[in-house]
Order: structure tokens, then C-alpha cells, then sequence
């Protein structure tokens, strides 16, 4: 059975368990709908799936590529302070129009496994510290399948600020293959979101991401702005949505995502 298929299933699953409630203190926190990730960690014994639909759009001379996918992540707490993670861009279709001529590819996107560890609770002046540990695998359609394993390393950290505000930080590094297995090489990536609340459900969200930096020959730096919010729907159920502009030609132009998360 594919990844996506495990997702959809356990979504049924979850949507199923996640009836609403009333507003505890302890309520969901989901790494959607941001690049940035959540420092913390479900709990142990926990589950927690964060699926959404997304679209993206780049447009360059006179080709038009547009892309529709079914990201997805579920989320398991071995520990307090451990989680494992299986994330997929589930089922995927690309629409390519070039020189005149139209194309179309559909299929399931790569398979990615991967360790979360909360390492540091926030404290006066202190952030709530977590690394990510991940690695990436050639398991998709052949449209969408990656070169071989690619591993990256996150680490996250998010500060209260005053007035119902929040900062994220996330800086990382990844390996990647060249096309055709020539070789391999290194990336960082970046992303810096900051969050406000608007009373205890509601939560804006902007951002910038940089989820490539490269040299030149290695695709370059990808770059964006993003703009969102995420509305508690009660302390297991999270909606949200997100729009995104890129910063250079490197980046589709456009994108949006809506999503869910829920925890059980």
C-alpha cells in the first residue's frame, strides 16, 4: 500500500476520534501551515495527522508549469520529549505548457522518515528549542521520484514575545544528488515566521522561507513570502491556510495550501 494510502486512511481514522471540545491549555501544535516546523514534539503515545491540499504556479518565458499535491504528515510520540514522522507529498499532478505544447504527469511523490526531539523548554528568555532529523527517499512515481536518499538536519527554535506574539527560527542543511546520479551536494535552508494571536482560536502567520540555498549549479536559492492564518476549531483540530509569493525565478510565483491537522 502507498504512504498516501496509510495517510488517508489513518485521516479517517482521525477525523472519526477528533470530535470537538472546550479550550484546555493544552491544544494542538501543528508545524502547518508554515515552513517553519514546531520545536515541540505530540506527547508520547500520541498521534497527530497534518494533511492539506496544495497548489503552485510558475510561470517563465514562455512555459507555465502548474502543480496540485496532497501533502500530508503523521506524527507518532515514542517519548515526551520523541517523535517519529512519515511524511509523503501524496498524490501529485503537474501540468507543463511549453513552446505550444501541453503536458501532464500524474502520480505520488517521495517517501520522507523522519526523528523529531524537543531539546529545551521555553523559559524566561529562553526559546523552546527541537531538532528534526530526516531523510528522504526515491520511493515515488517516476515523474516525481527523487535521486536516491537525501537526509537534512532542522533545527528549530521559537520565542514568546509580547501581545500575543511569537517568533520562529529554523535553520538547516540537507544533501541532495545531482540528476542522473552525477554526484552529490550540500543546501541550506532558513525560514523565520512570526505569528500573532488574535484571541485564543485565532492565529496569523507570516513568513519568509528559503527552502534551497545553493550555488548557481545546483539549482540556486529558492526564496519566498508567505502569508497565512491557522483557526482552532477545538484543542485536537486545527484549519488553516496559506498563501505564498516567490522572491526570485528560482520559486514558483504563486502558491496556496489549506489544510487540517488533528490529534488524537
Amino acid at each position: 500500500m502507498r504512504p498516501s494510502a496509510i495517510l488517508a486512511a489513518a485521516a479517517g481514522l482521525a477525523l472519526t476520534l477528533g470530535a470537538a471540545g472546550v479550550r484546555a491549555q493544552d491544544v494542538i501544535e501543528s508545524g502547518r501551515p508554515d515552513f517553519v516546523e514546531s520545536s515541540t514534539v505530540v506527547g508520547k503515545g500520541r498521534f497527530q495527522l497534518e494533511a492539506g491540499l496544495q497548489y503552485e504556479r510558475e510561470r517563465g518565458g514562455a512555459g507555465r508549469e502548474r502543480i496540485l499535491s496532497t501533502p500530508a504528515v503523521l506524527r507518532f510520540g515514542v517519548a515526551d520529549t520523541v517523535e517519529l514522522r512519515v511524511e509523503t507529498e501524496g498524490r501529485m499532478n503537474r501540468h507543463l505548457r511549453a513552446d505550444g505544447e501541453r503536458s501532464t504527469d500524474a502520480g505520488y511523490g517521495d517517501t520522507t522518515l523522519a526523528l523529531g526531539w524537543h531539546l529545551v523548554d521555553a523559559a524566561a528568555g529562553r526559546p523552546s528549542v527541537g531538532l528534526l532529523a530526516s531523510a528522504e527517499f526515491d520511493s515515488g512515481s517516476r515523474a516525481f521520484r527523487g535521486q536516491g536518499v537525501r537526509p537534512a538536519l532542522r533545527v528549530i527554535g521559537e520565542w514568546t514575545l509580547p501581545n500575543g506574539m511569537a517568533l520562529g527560527v529554523m535553520p538547516g542543511i540537507g544533501i541532495e544528488r545531482e540528476d542522473a546520479g552525477a554526484g552529490r551536494y550540500r543546501y541550506g535552508l532558513f525560514g523565520i515566521v512570526l505569528a500573532k494571536s488574535f484571541g485564543e482560536r485565532l492565529r496569523g502567520i507570516v513568513e519568509v522561507a528559503l527552502p534551497h540555498i545553493a550555488r548557481g549549479k545546483h539549482g540556486g536559492t529558492e526564496a519566498s513570502f508567505d502569508i497565512g492564518a491557522a483557526y482552532l476549531l477545538s484543542n485536537d483540530v486545527q484549519l488553516d491556510a496559506m498563501l505564498s509569493r516567490g522572491l526570485n525565478s528560482r520559486t514558483p510565483d504563486f502558491a496556496f495550501t489549506i489544510g487540517l491537522s488533528i490529534r488524537h
